[in-house]
């Protein structure tokens, strides 16, 4: 039980810092002047030549109007895990081939949607969106506790799934 309340405060501390996030604006100026970065695109670097979305909701809409599924990304600046599998997603040619045929976006942040944590707020998470709109709760990795995450060493799978993603859709529409 002690993970359980470990997690509660967890969510919170994180609601709390978002909240802050907000008001604290350009906190990171020293570091930027340190070592000069490319300027921010959508992708976060998720596959800069990649078009993402900047919302949810135009997320959603341009799914539904373009009959493209979409693929989330959840995930943390600061958190080793995602940043590592930031960085293989971004160097894997055949995922950002096949990316291409979805509508992407990556958040920094929760969306109010509880169907985008079908089993926790947890980071980096991947899900898939079909036109319809309906979450595909079905597409997962290999982990039974966490099950949209996600390893480096998982990237084969991440690519069956976005292959699975858009094979579902040419079958059922």
């Amino acid at each position: 039980a002690m993970e359980k309340s470990n997690m509660s405060m967890f969510l919170l501390l994180l609601a709390i810092s978002c909240t802050l996030a907000k008001d604290v604006g350009k906190k990171d100026t020293k570091e930027t002047a340190a070592k000069p970065k490319l300027p921010q695109t959508l992708s976060r670097g998720w596959g800069d030549q990649l078009i993402w979305t900047q919302t949810y909701e135009e997320a959603l809409f341009r799914a539904k109007h373009s009959n493209k599924p979409l693929m989330i990304i959840h995930h943390l600046e600061d958190c080793p895990h995602s940043q590592a599998l930031k960085k293989a997603f971004a160097e894997h040619k055949d995922i950002q081939k096949l990316a291409e045929k979805f509508i992407l976006l990556n958040l920094v942040y929760e969306t109010t949607d509880k169907n985008l944590a079908p089993d926790g707020q947890y980071v980096p998470r991947i899900l898939f969106i079909d036109p319809s709109l309906t979450v595909r709760a079905d597409i997962t990795g290999r982990y039974s506790n966490r099950l949209y995450a996600y390893e480096p060493s998982d990237i084969a799978l991440l690519h069956a799934n976005m292959q699975k993603a858009l094979k579902l859709l040419k079958t059922e529409l």
